[in-house]
């Protein structure tokens, strides 16, 4: 069964791909929430592993094919694979090739932020870039903190995935909030680090934002939910406050870039702020 899901926004078609499955410690991903009331919404496996996805977005904006985020490195070995329990039921490629567009399509590509999980297919196996035609979008703050690491974010940098992106000139360095085309913008979230954006789509009067690792999963939506993996929480606690009441207001539709099973939903009010409620495909 395939995983793609489709909804339009406005005048956009908006398609949800994947490039498989992988796991993630559960405590690691709720920070100090305790196991008692994540597993409720997270179920662990017996290595404490709760189960995600990566799931990029395609944006067909008239003729313009826009992909955010590309996929999970794929050269990682029988090791790495182990470690994150990596199941490749599906691919990004697949996904494409299900809605009619070939990698030599896609015209743009944005990188909410350069860790291995979210822009490990930016690249082929030779180093060579996987969308040949395309411009590859992050901000200035992301691109020198993947270039300048230090202890606490090494491990999820992978020099081959963005390297040969910037050696060939093929980044568009964006500080800050910036509009791309016509209705689409991105937007600085920071908090899991400091240069991560995510992306808003406006188009008939709808609006669809993808919130990169700002609300990983659904069961993130809820304010205290903040991983450990965030290098600054409290961050992202102040960024959270800051726009899901904005987009709870606009009714967006809202895509994570990791829940298991559902690619759009949107906001609603709870005793502890929000929660995320799916939408039907």
């Amino acid at each position: 069964m395939t995983w793609l899901k489709q909804r339009r926004i406005g005048e956009v078609t908006a398609s949800s791909l994947t490039d498989g499955q992988f796991r993630l410690d559960g405590g690691a991903m709720f920070g100090s929430v305790p196991k008692v009331l994540w597993e409720t919404v997270a179920p662990a496996d017996l290595d404490n592993r709760i189960s995600l996805r990566i799931n990029p977005l395609l944006l067909q904006l008239g003729e313009h094919n826009v992909l955010i985020e590309t996929g999970m490195w794929d050269r990682g070995g029988e090791k790495f694979e182990t470690m994150y329990a990596l199941e490749r039921d599906e691919t990004v490629f697949r996904g494409l090739r299900e809605v009619g567009v070939e990698p030599d399509e896609i015209g743009l590509v944005i990188n909410t932020h350069l860790h291995f999980d979210h822009c490990g297919r930016n690249t082929g196996l030779t180093g060579e870039p996987t969308f040949a035609n395309a411009r590859y979008v992050v901000q200035k703050q992301e691109l020198h903190d993947a270039i300048h690491t230090h202890e606490r974010s090494r491990a999820s940098y992978i020099p081959d995935t963005f390297l040969p992106i910037e050696d060939a000139g093929l980044f568009d360095v964006v500080d800050g909030e910036a509009e791309l085309l016509p209705g689409l913008s991105v937007l600085p979230l920071p908090g899991h680090n400091l240069g991560q954006q995510g992306v808003v789509l406006r188009s008939g009067g709808e609006t669809l934002v993808y919130c990169a690792d700002l609300i990983p999963t659904l069961a993130h939506a809820p304010y205290p939910y903040v991983m450990g993996y965030d290098l600054y929480p409290v961050t992202t606690l102040e960024t959270r406050k800051r726009y899901l009441p904005q987009w709870f207001e606009e009714r967006a539709v809202i895509c994570t870039p990791h829940d298991p099973q559902t690619a759009f939903a949107r906001l609603v009010e709870t005793k502890r702020g929000f929660a995320l409620e799916p939408l039907s495909d």
